[in-house]
C-alpha cells in the first residue's frame, strides 16, 4: 500500500544486498516524462495499469537478481499477481490504516486519494487489496513501529 515504505526500504535493501534497485512508479514517471498523478488525470487509471504491467513484466524478466519496488495497486491486475507468484521472493510491507494515513499525509500527490477522505479511502483500498497481497507474499513484515533499517533487517533475515 502507498505509505508502507516500499521505495525507501527497497532502496536500502538493495544497498544491503548489493543488488540493483528498480522502482516501477519512478521508472514510469521517467519514461513518460509525467508524474503518476498526471498520467491518471490525462490518460486514466486503466492506461496507467497497462504501463505498470509492461514495466513490471520487463523488470521481472531481467535475469539479474534485483530488488523491485512495485506500486501498491499492481496486485489488482491478475496478470501481475501471476507474474509476482513466479518470483523468488515477494515481500509485503504491511502497515495499519492509521500508519498509512499518517505517512501519506494530505495525499495531494496520490491520485487514488485525490478529493477523498484519505484515511477512509486507504482503509477501503486495504480491505480490497489485502487478500491480493496475501496471495503473492512470501514474506510479510509488519512495519508500523519499525525504522527502515529494522524492516530491512527483517527482510534480510527472512531471505537467509
Amino acid at each position: 500500500m502507498m505509505g508502507a515504505g516500499k521505495s525507501s526500504v527497497g532502496e536500502r535493501l538493495a544497498q544491503r544486498l548489493a543488488r540493483p534497485f528498480f522502482d516501477v512508479d519512478a521508472w514510469i514517471e521517467d519514461e513518460e516524462g509525467l508524474s503518476i498523478s498526471t498520467i491518471f488525470e490525462t490518460r486514466g487509471e486503466a492506461a496507467f495499469r497497462e504501463l505498470e504491467a509492461a514495466v513490471l513484466s520487463s523488470f521481472l524478466a531481467n535475469p539479474i537478481a534485483s530488488v523491485l519496488s512495485v506500486g501498491g495497486g499492481a496486485v489488482t491486475e491478475e496478470r501481475n499477481r501471476t507474474a509476482l507468484n513466479l518470483q523468488q521472493c515477494v515481500v509485503w510491507l504491511r502497515a495499519t490504516d492509521d500508519t498509512l494515513a499518517s505517512r501519506v499525509g494530505d495525499s495531494t500527490d496520490r491520485p487514488l486519494l485525490a478529493g477523498k477522505d484519505g484515511p477512509a479511502e486507504l482503509a477501503r483500498l486495504s480491505g480490497i487489496r489485502d487478500p491480493m497481497y496475501t496471495e503473492v507474499a512470501d514474506v510479510i513484515v509488519d512495519v508500523d513501529d519499525l525504522t527502515i533499517d529494522d524492516v530491512v533487517d527483517h527482510v534480510v533475515a527472512a531471505l537467509t
